[in-house]
């Protein structure tokens, strides 16, 4: 024989408010998984969209000079080319744009994470007088484009002494409103008791800043890291108003001689771009632990 077993409490209770445990909500589920399922299959469009211009920059860098364009395009050609990648190495300096760039890039990312983790622990953690209203004027510089002051800024170059040089293509960028902005925002949400305590053992703002609040900082430091030599890295404009000297110029102007009076090499240019990619691709995955991280924490918090 069975009998109904009936929850502790519930037994006593009249018969008309005794009622069985709810079902567990299967269709809720169901519509859950379909909404995961929906909301995967749409990324998964959208990353394959924004890779279809990189996927095809590659194709195109093995492909023979007549068959770039063909009509209908073809995602393969004849002969698959790469040799096109040694010959896009030896048609330009291209080794010596890389070296420059990287060279740029790495000097001006770590200048930047310097000067914005000194700045950004001023506005977070000291106290003076007109603080928060010079950090608004300051982060009002992000609002001026950059071709507003390039002009401006080479004249200053000129007068320097300083044209045709890598302290003209690092130093004017190197001091930006976002960096400093980032972390503050991330040195906000660390607890001040930290600090406090380190105070009392004889710290000092230096000691404090290097030894608690950078390397608890590290994902936000990766973040402007890597969004910093990318900047770099790409960076187009400035350089061609900076830079004459094809021994000073940097990967964005290299890839734009493939387009001269000598011809147009498509396929050239296509390789010398995939070249270009490794370095940010390699140090993207180099910090990825720490961009997940830094992007979900960064910014989010304040005290």
């Amino acid at each position: 024989m069975t009998s109904d077993v009936v929850p502790v409490g519930v037994r006593d209770l009249p018969p008309s408010e005794q009622t069985s445990p709810a079902p567990v909500d299967r269709p809720r589920r169901r519509r859950g998984r379909a909404s995961l399922v929906v909301s995967q299959s749409l990324l998964t469009v959208v990353a394959i969209v924004f890779l279809l211009p990189l996927i095809w920059m590659v194709l195109s860098a093995l492909k023979g000079s007549a068959e770039v364009f063909t009509v209908p395009p073809k995602p393969f050609g004849e002969h698959i080319m790469f040799g096109n990648f040694r010959e896009a190495w030896n048609y330009l300096p291209f080794g010596r744009f890389i070296l420059n760039t990287l060279f740029v890039a790495g000097v001006g990312t770590l200048i930047t994470l310097v000067a914005s983790a000194m700045s950004a622990y001023a506005f977070a953690r000291l106290h003076f007088r007109m603080r928060e209203q010079l950090f608004v004027l300051y982060l009002s510089t992000l609002i001026v484009p950059q071709e507003v002051i390039v002009i401006p800024m080479f004249l200053i170059m000129q007068q320097l002494g300083w044209v045709n040089s890598y302290k003209a293509l690092i130093l004017p960028w190197a001091f930006t409103a976002f960096g400093t902005f980032l972390l503050r925002q991330f040195f906000l949400t660390i607890p001040i008791e930290l600090e406090e305590a380190a105070k009392i053992d004889g710290a000092g703002h230096v000691r404090i800043l290097t030894s608690i609040i950078v390397p608890i900082a590290a994902p936000a430091f990766a973040v402007l890291a890597v969004f910093t030599f990318i900047s770099f890295w790409n960076s187009f404009l400035w350089p061609l108003i900076i830079i004459n000297d094809t021994n000073q110029m940097t990967v964005p102007l290299g890839l734009q001689l493939f387009l001269g009076q000598q011809g147009q090499r498509w396929e050239l240019l296509m390789a010398a771009a995939t070249i270009s990619m490794v370095p940010t691709v390699l140090l993207v995955l180099a910090l990825q632990k720490y961009l997940v991280r830094g992007i979900a924490l960064s910014g989010l918090g304040g005290r």
